[in-house]
C-alpha cells in the first residue's frame, strides 16, 4: 500500500471521483467494518480528501486489527503527525521500525510528517534510525 500524501491539491473533477470512490468504500466497510484492504485504502482517500480525522480513526482501527504490519502503523504516524499529536506519532514510528519499516528516505521526506519533523520529540527518532542505518544487515 502507498504511503499517504495529502500534500497534492486535487481539482474539481478529481475532488468529485475521490468523493465518490469514498462512498463505495464506505458501503463495503458498512458490510463488513473489518475488511482491511478496503479500510487502507479508505484512510488513504480521507487523508488526499483533507479528512484527516477521518483519516486518522480508520488508521487507528487498522493498526487493532493488523498489530503486526509497519505500514499501518507508519501511516497511523502520519495521521498523528496531521493532527499534530507528535507524541503518538513517534510512539507510532518506533512501533513500525520495530515491526520492520525500513524506507527511512521517504520518511525523511514524506510531506505528512513534515510538521513532526520540526518538532523536538523527533530527535530521538532520528537517533534510532541513525543507528539502525549503520548497523550492517
Amino acid at each position: 500500500m502507498p504511503e499517504k500524501n495529502s500534500e497534492k491539491k486535487l481539482t474539481r473533477v478529481e475532488q468529485r471521483e475521490l468523493d465518490t470512490k469514498i462512498e463505495f468504500i464506505e458501503g463495503l466497510v458498512r458490510r463488513d467494518p473489518q475488511y482491511v484492504d478496503a479500510l487502507q485504502i479508505l484512510g488513504d482517500h480521507y487523508t488526499q480528501r483533507g479528512r484527516i480525522t477521518e483519516g486518522l480513526q480508520v488508521d487507528e482501527k487498522l493498526a487493532q486489527l493488523e498489530p503486526e504490519n509497519p505500514v499501518v502503523f507508519y501511516n497511523l504516524a502520519c495521521s498523528y503527525s496531521l493532527t499534530e499529536e507528535f507524541e503518538r506519532a513517534v510512539a507510532a514510528l518506533h512501533r513500525a521500525i520495530e515491526l520492520g519499516y525500513d524506507d527511512f528516505t521517504w520518511l525523511a521526506k514524506d510531506p505528512d510528517l513534515k510538521n513532526l519533523r520540526d518538532q523536538p520529540v523527533f530527535d530521538e527518532l532520528k537517533e534510532k534510525i541513525k543507528h539502525l542505518k549503520a548497523k550492517p544487515r
